[in-house]
């Protein structure tokens, strides 16, 4: 048995024989953490196998290699299925993440039923006890013959017990407490991560196996374990959405078989995740007065419009430097945007505290918010209330120009059906408009003509 002490990068799993300032693999610095490890030159890690998932090793001919249509399930979400890009892929490992208690496991639970009316499904619980699990099956109403639960962490066993029963599906609770007895360090570490990781993805493909593993998140919100366990699987979605708020936002964030723009919306229940088919009229539901700083902007994820509400707060400072905060969207765009109201809208914010917001605890990082920052902190500043039935849409540039934006059709059919009358949106996207709206369209070349418009600005 030979036994040594390697040091892998957290970010993309890069194995050194000794500490290094800067990762060769991925350049990024102190990333390197020590590791014993103890194996066996007999291992059966997915290192000293053959990994061609039971195909032929042999060289093929590009042109020659047959492909058959891949197979989507139905996880029996709506919200579920846009996110993997129309279901479920059979055979493919799968990685879900969220802090704790943001409802990973009592999502995946209510998708075991619904994907036991497909075929077998093995829940693997490495945290929980069977008694627990059954209280939270109890309680979502999960009956179904087709679930089989198995208490175990030793990735060996695993592989024995999914050789033997062969189900169609595998639940993983969670990866970071499964570990190869083979390898000497804990459960959890990079090794151990790693290691159970391909061997999952060994079996499968190998097996057919349709897998879902769920994983543990670090305080920075990232998956923990090296980066290199997110290459490794097929798909990455996230749960986002605050601990003490119903909502919660699922995000594809790498898909081998779809797009990584769809997001899913449920609302945590007693009764579990239910999902959100009409995300706006949620994220617009208290929106009642009509305060200065607050503006509706049409945004866009994936291929879904989503109404938002955006709020601006300015305030005279009390220290020398002015703070500038944001929430749900990408701080130096904001400060980037600031500094164009100041040069170009003649609104002088240096002594002024911003604060930004969009309310729901969704986060989105699109262009297309720019316009709706711009004429919301000019309100706050001005105290002057944008209309409660106008919506806003476009980029900003650094000139104060208000650029294009794509999808413009789809935005302003979504503006229309929340019942609102009005919506700014750039000039040049409303000339190469091909339908007709009920909505009264304004186009507006740069941040001053919105800012006339909502009398926000009376020079100039």
């Amino acid at each position: 048995m030979a036994s040594n002490t390697v040091f892998f990068c957290k970010e993309c799993g890069y194995e050194s024989a000794k500490w290094l300032g800067r990762c060769p693999g991925c350049n990024n610095w102190n990333t390197f953490v020590e590791e014993k490890v103890n194996k066996k030159s007999s291992s059966k890690s997915s290192g000293g196998r053959n990994t061609t998932f039971g195909g032929s090793s042999t060289v093929k001919k590009l042109n020659d290699i047959v492909v058959t249509q891949e197979i989507r399930l139905d996880t029996g979400y709506e919200e579920l299925n846009r996110v993997f890009g129309g279901g479920i892929v059979e055979g493919s490992l799968n990685l879900i993440g969220g802090e704790p208690g943001i409802g990973k496991s009592t999502l995946i639970m209510q998708v075991c039923a619904k994907l036991a009316n497909h075929g077998k499904v093995l829940y693997i619980s490495g945290e929980e006890s069977e008694t627990q699990v059954k209280l939270r099956a109890d309680r979502l109403n999960v009956k179904s013959d087709n679930i089989l639960f198995f208490n175990e962490t030793n990735i060996e066993v695993i592989e024995e017990k999914l050789e033997e029963l062969a189900p169609k599906f595998c639940i993983v609770d969670s990866i970071q407490t499964m570990y190869d007895e083979q390898i000497s360090s804990t459960p959890g570490s990079i090794s151990q991560v790693k290691e159970v990781t391909g061997r999952l993805m060994y079996q499968a493909k190998k097996q057919n196996i349709t897998t879902i593993v769920i994983g543990h998140v670090t305080k920075d919100g990232v998956i923990a374990g090296p980066r290199i366990l997110e290459h490794m699987v097929d798909t990455v979605i996230y749960i986002e959405g605050e601990r003490f708020l119903s909502h919660r936002i699922v995000r594809g964030v790498k898909n081998r078989f779809g797009s990584t723009n769809e997001i899913g919306m449920f609302e945590m229940r007693n009764e579990g995740m239910v999902e959100i088919t009409n995300p706006s009229s949620v994220l617009l539901t208290d929106r009642e007065d009509n305060p200065a700083g607050s503006v509706i902007v049409a945004s866009l994820e994936g291929t879904r419009p989503i109404l938002v509400e955006l709020q601006a707060l300015t305030s005279t400072t009390v220290f020398g430097m002015p703070r500038r905060t944001a929430n749900g969207i990408d701080y130096n765009r904001v400060t980037l945007l600031i500094a164009v109201l100041e040069k170009i809208g003649g609104i002088n914010l240096g002594n002024q505290d911003v604060y930004m917001n969009i309310v729901g605890g969704i986060k989105i990082n699109e262009p297309a918010l720019d316009l709706g920052v711009v004429l919301s902190a000019a309100s706050s500043f001005k105290n002057i209330s944008i209309p409660k039935d106008v919506a806003v849409i476009g980029e900003v540039g650094l000139t104060g120009e208000i650029r294009s934006v794509n999808m413009i059709e789809k935005r302003l059919k979504e503006v229309e059906k929340m019942g609102l009358k009005k919506c700014i949106i750039p000039d040049s996207n409303k000339k190469l408009l091909k339908e007709k709206f009920k909505l009264d369209i304004i186009g507006c070349k740069d941040i001053i003509d919105a800012m006339k418009y909502l009398k926000l600005k009376w020079y100039f």
